[in-house]
């Protein structure tokens, strides 16, 4: 029986913060100042959305590859915990005087605030260089099959976080900035949009997805709805920055216009970004159609469209 969508993400959120304390260093081998700037950002809430993708496409592809959905979470949890830990690097860097410059993260004062530009930066540093380490470490396993999958899902995580995808996207926005809030095209908008968010969207699903077998037509499935769901999330991102508060938002709200971003809203307005995030939603449903894929990942697509903050 799957259950209600708000009962199985507060489950799987407390297993991925149980685990994340779990796999994080502690003082002693890493100097107690960077243990706790790691922890400031990570800790201070946040959806989880990366993860949850991780563990819901591991759930959803195991019932197609044999495997059971405790053994799959099980596989899938360190990539849930890593995925959230390169998300997180992102946003204290994104936060810097150098990048979008904001003072407020997850409701509190941005890492840089707290602890200073140098730590920010070395904290963030440490988030992301822990990842990929506690991808290649865990699971523990001799089986040359697991080692396999896991080599698999690291690459796909590295990509999507890498010069071509997130830091890209990055790179673009930032460049775009400076031009103002019509420097892209419609398709170079959704281009900077599919790297700089969409990317590690995908790459979290099918990390899940590699870690619970999946291959061929279900992995491309998994990846095709992920693709959609990246853009609709981005979308729905950019509508709230110019509808939401900042207290429900955690961040500060109006800051991309501000700063004369190219954003969808900027671009068609907010009727029509309402509309194409929803087109977004329908095209990742349809991506599931063909490999029958049941579980939580369409539930999580209408959960991205009625998000709030």
């Amino acid at each position: 029986m799957t259950l209600p969508l708000d009962a199985w993400l507060s489950a799987r959120r407390q297993a991925v913060d149980a685990a994340l304390d779990r796999f994080l260093p502690s003082p002693g081998p890493t100097p107690p100042i960077v243990c706790e700037a790691m922890r400031y950002t990570l800790f201070a809430g946040g959806k989880r959305v990366r993860p949850m993708l991780v563990l819901a496409a591991a759930e959803a592809a195991a019932p197609r590859t044999g495997m059971a959905e405790d053994e799959a979470l099980a596989l899938a949890l360190p990539a849930a915990c890593a995925v959230e830990l390169v998300h997180t690097y992102s946003l204290v860097h994104d936060d810097l005087p150098a990048m979008d410059d904001d003072s407020m993260r997850r409701g509190r004062p941005t890492a840089h605030v707290v602890y200073g530009e140098g730590m920010a930066i070395l904290a963030g540093d440490a988030l992301l260089t822990e990842a990929f380490a506690l991808m290649a470490r865990e699971p523990a396993s001799s089986d040359p099959g697991l080692a396999q999958r896991k080599l698999h899902a690291l690459r796909v995580v590295g990509e999507a976080a890498g010069a071509a995808g997130m830091v890209g996207g990055q790179a673009i926005d930032l460049q775009a900035a400076r031009t103002g809030a019509h420097a892209l095209d419609a398709d170079a908008l959704s281009g900077m949009h599919a790297r700089k968010t969409g990317a590690l969207i995908r790459g979290s699903a099918c990390a899940g997805g590699i870690m619970a077998g999946a291959a061929g037509p279900l992995l491309e499935a998994i990846d095709e709805y992920a693709r959609h769901l990246g853009l609709a999330f981005q979308i729905v991102d950019d509508i709230l920055d110019v509808e939401g508060a900042s207290a429900e938002l955690g961040k500060t709200a109006g800051k991309d216009a501000a700063a004369g971003k190219p954003t969808y809203p900027a671009r068609y307005g907010l009727d029509e970004s309402r509309r194409l995030a929803a087109e977004c939603g329908h095209r990742a449903l349809a991506a599931l159609e063909p490999v029958q894929v049941t579980g939580q990942l369409p539930a999580i697509v209408r959960w991205v469209l009625g998000r709030t903050d």
